[in-house]
């Protein structure tokens, strides 16, 4: 528990940058597409984002904001030798929006990083992170942050703070 709240005590962290292609999992392999950041931003992350779950609020250029479940770390089922920062927007979109501008806030530690003994095992975890998210953003002290000034505002720069 002392690791969740260090974890805690370090949101709310905003976030933006370009959307980039990831490993090419999340939709094919797993059905749950995800959003990536470049190298520049994970690596201004490091500091504030421990690896892990986290859930938050998402935006992808001028549209509405929408609720998300981030994966920070190394993706210990795939054994990645990147770490990377993947964004699961809990939204349908229609198409693809590599180069788009993704802008979230991280209100929500979920859990630590782990392995699975199988794929499916993973997907049902990466499901049930998920429901604890929406159920999470649901509270009206992270509620609030969907209508963060933080969306509003015009910067196209990869950036990363943390606080209010």
């Amino acid at each position: 528990m002392e690791m969740h709240d260090e974890i805690s005590n370090k949101l709310p962290i905003f976030v933006q940058g370009s959307v980039v292609k990831g490993f090419g999992r999340g939709s094919k392999e797993l059905g749950i597409p995800t959003a990536n950041y470049p190298e520049d931003v994970v690596d201004k992350c490091s500091e504030s984002l421990k690896t892990g779950i986290y859930c938050g609020w998402s935006r992808v250029d001028d549209g509405e904001v929408y609720k998300m479940v981030m994966s920070v770390g190394w993706n210990p089922y795939y054994k990645n030798e990147k770490k990377s920062m993947e964004t699961h927007i809990i939204h349908n979109y229609d198409q693809d929006f590599y180069g788009s501008q993704l802008s979230v806030i991280v209100v929500g530690y979920l859990r630590p990083e782990k392995s699975y003994p199988s794929l499916q095992a993973l997907i049902d975890a990466i499901h049930d992170d998920i429901n604890q998210a929406k159920d999470l953003l649901e509270r009206p002290e992270n509620k609030a942050y969907a209508s963060h000034t933080f969306f509003t505002s015009s910067s196209s720069s990869n950036a990363v703070q943390n606080g209010l």
